[in-house]
């Protein structure tokens, strides 16, 4: 684990995302941008863009054959669809995040949980609901897998995933320095079902330092 030297004071912005939003914004190359997980076991699901041409965004697939880990932590390079980096993890007080677990949607709803589930707000109708203004040339078919900061996602010896409890705490965070303009979609995980979060969907924050 790694601490950052940044002082939020100082940073360019500053928002909250509160528990079921989703959130959208533009980190321009050279920038330093940091989610936190205010009270603590909160998923953020997360998809990456370049921002001069959506087509490339970031990989589960290439970033974890190229670094050899299902997780990700300091150092990790988030690599795009074309094997180019687009964010390096520089900073991370939490230890580890999911990138095989995907994103909750009405679908997995159902299946994990029960039909009567089928109308619970769900992640990929945040990701849905961010992308839907055209200035970012985004639509449905543009959510790809995507990285789940703060979740804890073990792999079983017979290679099946578990969602178990998590491993963040209040005010843990991941920080990352951007390597081409990006857009960054945020769905501050909705999941009433699952008991990683007690529960209880909280609050991110999200910060970006010039």
């Amino acid at each position: 684990m790694t601490e950052s030297k940044l002082n939020s004071s100082i940073a360019v912005y500053d928002w909250t995302v509160l528990a079921g939003d989703d959130w959208v914004g533009e980190i321009r190359a050279g920038q330093t941008f940091r989610i936190v997980d205010l009270r603590g076991n909160q998923s953020a699901d997360t998809l990456f863009f370049n921002a001069r041409d959506t087509w490339e965004r970031y990989s589960a697939t290439d970033t974890i054959v190229a670094q050899r880990n299902i997780y990700v932590t300091t150092g990790t390079v988030l690599l795009s669809n074309l094997r180019n980096p687009m964010l390096t993890i520089v900073a991370d007080t939490c230890g580890r995040h999911d990138t095989l677990g995907g994103a909750c949607s009405v679908e997995s709803n159902q299946v994990r949980y029960e039909i009567g589930k089928r109308h619970m707000h769900s992640c990929r109708t945040s990701f849905l609901h961010a992308v839907s203004d055209p200035k970012w040339n985004l639509s449905k078919r543009d959510l790809v897998p995507n990285v789940n900061f703060f979740m804890n996602v073990p792999v079983t010896p017979d290679g099946g995933l578990s969602f178990a409890d998590g491993i963040s705490e209040p005010l843990k965070y991941v920080e990352m320095r951007a390597e081409m303009d990006v857009i960054c979609v945020i769905s501050n995980c909705p999941q009433l079902n699952n008991p990683c979060n007690a529960y209880d969907p909280t609050p991110l924050q999200v910060l970006i330092w010039d």
